[in-house]
C-alpha cells in the first residue's frame, strides 16, 4: 500500500517538474517575440524619427 502511494507521489512530483521546464520555454518564446517586435517598432520609429530629422534641416 505505501508503496503504491509513494509510486503516486513519484508520478505528480515528475509531472510538476515537467510542466515547470514547459512553462519556462513559454516564457522564452513569449519574451523572444515581444523582442523581434520591439526591434521591429523601433526601426521603423528610427526611420521615420531620422526622416523628420532630415525635413527640418532641409527647412532651416
Amino acid at each position: 500500500m505505501i508503496s503504491k502511494i509513494n509510486e503516486t507521489l513519484l508520478r505528480l512530483m515528475a509531472r510538476f517538474q515537467r510542466e515547470e521546464g514547459q512553462a519556462m520555454a513559454e516564457y522564452g518564446l513569449i519574451l523572444a517575440l515581444i523582442a523581434v517586435v520591439a526591434i521591429a517598432a523601433l526601426t521603423l520609429l528610427g526611420t521615420t524619427i531620422a526622416t523628420k530629422l532630415g525635413q527640418i534641416t532641409t527647412a532651416m
